[in-house]
């Protein structure tokens, strides 16, 4: 008998082809189409790009909220360190009608300027020095000029008018002086 002959080899034979045929036809299932691939992986892109969009926005307006926070209440530790010397210069004038020693006033004051002026120095403020200093147009700003003044003294500071201020290397007020001329 032949292999023709024998239904049971070409049994087989129609088996293992339609096996063959469905294992081939689940492979081009599982095989994707490119288009679709791209179409799943813009979808997916653009998933992304909203939620970093989103969270940007919420930076924005968390940053923002911090920001007008800042510009609100950036002074109240000025004011806090202040406070204490304001008080003290509230004492003093209450007291000062119930005392007659002139000196113990004029300390009191001079002990408040000193506290002022430590507040001011820890907040990085600072006065700047005018004292024989050459005129500086950075830091110095020239109301009056002073004619007829020994060579060593001019294109100084003869006086200050008005104390100027840094704050952090920064002028925040300009010293008023009369230079020599």
């Amino acid at each position: 008998m032949s292999k023709k002959d024998n239904p049971k080899t070409e049994e087989g034979l129609n088996a293992v082809a339609d096996v063959t045929k469905e294992t081939i036809d689940d492979v081009k299932k599982e095989e994707k189409d490119p288009l679709d691939v791209a179409l799943a992986e813009i979808e997916e892109l653009k998933k992304q790009l909203l939620y970093k969009a989103a969270e940007f926005e919420n930076f924005r307006k968390r940053t923002l909220a911090e920001k007008t926070e800042l510009i609100l209440n950036g002074g109240q530790n000025v004011v806090k360190a202040i406070l204490p010397v304001i008080d003290d210069m509230e004492r003093a004038m209450q007291n000062a009608g119930k005392t007659a020693d002139i000196r113990a006033l004029e300390e009191g004051w001079e002990l408040i300027a000193k506290k002022l002026n430590n507040v001011l120095l820890a907040l990085g403020v600072e006065k700047i020095n005018t004292d024989g200093a050459d005129f500086n147009t950075d830091f110095h700003e020239a109301v009056a000029m002073v004619p007829g003044v020994e060579n060593e003294k001019k294109g100084k500071v003869i006086d200050c008018v008005q104390a100027g201020y840094l704050m952090n290397d920064k002028v925040l007020r300009h010293a008023k002086v009369a230079v020599g001329q």
